[in-house]
């Protein structure tokens, strides 16, 4: 048995600290995939509203849309629409996206007090 004036720095690690470890390995690892898919999304939009406004600037009445991997000939206001359909798309996954991320940082605070809480120095939970 250890005692608590012992030179050692081991400290036991039981079931609910491992799961909280875990835990917070997962939800990291989430965030990561977050910012990513935020980013897709922030560039899809600018995208979005780069194609919207050579649109503005054209004066034809049929343009070139495309579709999967081809491109059809699709009258100028139907395209406009559709690019403010999926605009609009991406802008409710993109609010989302960010609302997961900020959940998930909550979560990732809660848990770093827990374990920083016991660990002490003995945990690194920071990114370097």
């Amino acid at each position: 048995m250890q005692q608590s004036g012992a030179s050692g720095s081991e400290m036991e690690v039981t079931w609910e600290d491992q799961q909280n470890i875990n835990k917070f390995g997962r939800l990291n690892n989430r965030l990561h995939e977050l910012e990513d898919e935020i980013k897709i999304a922030k560039e899809s939009n600018e995208n979005f509203e780069d194609a919207s406004n050579e649109l503005i600037l054209t004066d034809e009445e049929m343009v070139r849309f495309q579709i999967g991997e081809v491109f059809a000939h699709v009258p100028k206001d139907e395209v406009e629409n559709r690019i403010e359909q999926m605009k609009e798309v991406t802008e409710k996954n993109l609010e989302k996206l960010i609302e997961e991320k900020e959940s998930i940082l909550s979560q990732m605070a809660e848990l770093k007090k827990i374990l920083y809480g016991k660990f002490k120095d003995s945990i690194n939970l920071e990114e370097d």
